[in-house]
């Protein structure tokens, strides 16, 4: 089960900028349905990315769904060639997006992201009407399952 505080205060603690996105993100936004992971997207500038790998290293970051033993580094170099990470990690599943579909960056997303507090830690989220455009281009059976729920939750919200 993902530890979402956890997850939460060691970001947060370790200066690392990112944007809930996803499933966690719906739920902030009232959403009654569950997610098992923690979305986010994060900012791709060398010194985020440092901050990011720091910050989970101790958590023994590791390849969601790839074979056990299969050689995996979790370093800045990885994740500075990579873009989009589906890890597990110690406090649970966690992806890591460098983009998000229907979105794009950390630096792009960024403007249609709002600061909530969760768990006691500051943080963005994704806005509810940005929420519903990553979720219509994902294009997952999940999402549109998905869907109905949040635009409902926005036209509430623009009442």
């Amino acid at each position: 089960m993902t530890q979402y505080e956890q997850l939460l205060q060691v970001l947060e603690a370790a200066g690392v900028e990112f944007i809930i996105v996803g499933g966690f993100a719906a739920t902030i936004h009232g959403s009654a349905r569950l997610t098992e992971d923690l979305d986010i997207v994060y900012a791709r500038n060398t010194a985020n990315i440092g901050r990011l790998a720091g910050a989970l290293a101790s958590f023994h970051p590791y390849l969601r769904g790839a074979p056990p033993g299969l050689p995996f580094l979790w370093d800045a170099e990885t994740i500075r060639r990579g873009l989009n990470f589906t890890l597990i990690t110690d406090l649970g599943d966690l992806d890591l997006l460098g983009e998000i579909a229907g979105g794009g960056t950390y630096e792009a997303v960024l403007p249609n992201s709002i600061e909530v507090r969760i768990f006691g830690v500051e943080c963005r989220i994704l806005n509810l009407k940005s929420l519903i455009q990553t979720k219509r281009a994902a294009g997952r059976p999940k999402d549109f399952d998905a869907l109905a729920e949040l635009e409902q939750m926005l036209e509430q919200q623009e009442k």
